[in-house]
């Protein structure tokens, strides 16, 4: 950001304090056969005050834990939320074809 405000600084600090108070947290595997995967994905609509496009997220559990997972700001502004929607399904989609396609490669 080329010229940050007073309100971005505050979401930074509470962004590194949140780090702080979490450094120990972990995410633990269990050992085990027969993972599934599951899929989450999200979308905010204009969520960005500075340019109003919107923030997909999506995370995958395989197994006992998550282990692929992102936060990413769409390329286009959405025209509705179900617009913002379809473009974080999309996301999700994409990352989920290329998991079952590493996963399946591994099983053999």
């Amino acid at each position: 950001m080329h010229n940050p405000t007073k309100k971005h600084m505050g979401i930074a600090k509470r962004v590194l304090r949140y780090i702080q108070g979490t450094i120990s947290y972990g995410i633990a595997y269990e050992k085990g056969k027969g993972a599934v995967l599951i899929g989450y994905c999200d979308s905010n609509w204009s969520g960005s005050e500075d340019d109003m496009r919107s923030t997909s997220g999506y995370a995958f559990n395989l197994g006992s834990g998550v282990f692929s997972w992102a936060s990413i700001k769409q390329s286009s502004v959405a025209l509705s939320t179900a617009e913002a929607e379809y473009m974080s399904a999309a996301e999700a989609t994409a990352q989920a074809m290329c998991t079952t396609t590493f996963y399946s490669l591994c099983d053999e």
